[in-house]
């Protein structure tokens, strides 16, 4: 129990004082068995156009492959960070890949979203996908997730159906951002006055996946007010939702209680891995 208070606290004490999140401490106490890692598998020519793939040694029948895109604000972040995230997923069976995509300045949201989709159009390939692809994300990679679920042109463009996508998982995402007040926001998604379309709340439709929204109660780098707002759009569209919001969590704990030492923080991983449980198998609809 020390141990864990221990953990806890340098997990606190380092998001609190630093933009960078405390993943050195928790991923030197994930397990490394039960899993084999594809590490730097390229899906186009720039560096940063890089997955890292796991794969549980016993997969579980008929479970979708997962897409995970990690947060950052759009400017920071990298794929090893995650390796929490991969051990989460393969220890309950499931195959997930964690990409890197190019950030700003590099490039502004349709840089990025573009190597988001390169990276599904490039997974959809492999054997896993077989049983459909569920995007996920954390932050601006919840966001990244819910403009792909949401805006089925980025993927209709590189030739993956909308019926290949199960669902979406959206932990504390920006869905609702306009109208922007922050500097570097607006360069992000600029030049100019930023468009509606650069929002996943704008592309809500009928035909949208199922979608798992959470987010926590103390989140003052995202405010709950998006998750809220996309939620009530979906229901109003008719698509099936389940939001889940935590009393007293913030925002780098909420996916944080996906790893092993810190699931007390909140029930993240119960309810994922319980919402993927309820997604009918083989996918949504057949693919033509």
């Amino acid at each position: 129990m020390n141990s864990l208070r221990h953990v806890i606290c340098a997990f606190n004490l380092v998001a609190a004082l630093s933009a960078c999140s405390p993943t050195g401490i928790i991923n030197s106490l994930t397990p490394e068995s039960g899993y084999t890692v594809d590490r730097a598998v390229p899906f186009g020519d720039d560096p940063r156009q890089r997955l890292d793939v796991y794969v549980p040694d016993a997969p579980a029948a008929g479970t979708p492959l997962v897409v995970f895109f990690y947060g950052g604000g759009w400017e920071s972040g990298e794929r090893q960070q995650y390796k929490f995230v991969g051990e989460a997923f393969a220890a309950q069976g499931y195959t997930v890949a964690v990409p890197d995509y190019r950030l700003y300045p590099q490039v502004r949201w349709r840089g990025f979203m573009a190597d988001a989709a390169d990276a599904v159009a490039f997974l959809a390939g492999r054997p896993e996908a077989g049983s459909g692809i569920v995007l996920m994300g954390h932050s601006a990679g919840a966001y990244i997730a819910a403009m792909l679920v949401l805006d089925e042109a980025w993927l209709d463009l590189r030739g993956v159906a909308r019926c290949r996508i199960r669902a979406g998982i959206g932990l504390a995402g920006p869905y609702d951002l306009l109208p922007l007040r922050d500097s570097t926001l607006k360069q992000i998604f600029g030049p100019g006055e930023p468009a509606e379309e650069s929002q996943p709340i704008a592309h809500v439709d009928p035909g949208a996946p199922v979608m798992l929204l959470a987010t926590g109660g103390r989140d003052t780098t995202v405010r709950p007010r998006n998750t809220r707002d996309l939620a009530a759009r979906l229901v109003e569209a008719g698509v099936p939702v389940e939001l889940r919001i935590y009393d007293g969590v913030g925002h780098a704990p909420l996916v944080g209680a996906l790893s092993r030492p810190l699931r007390s923080l909140a029930p993240t991983h119960e309810d994922v891995f319980a919402f993927l449980t309820t997604l009918p198998p083989g996918g949504r609809a057949p693919c033509s």
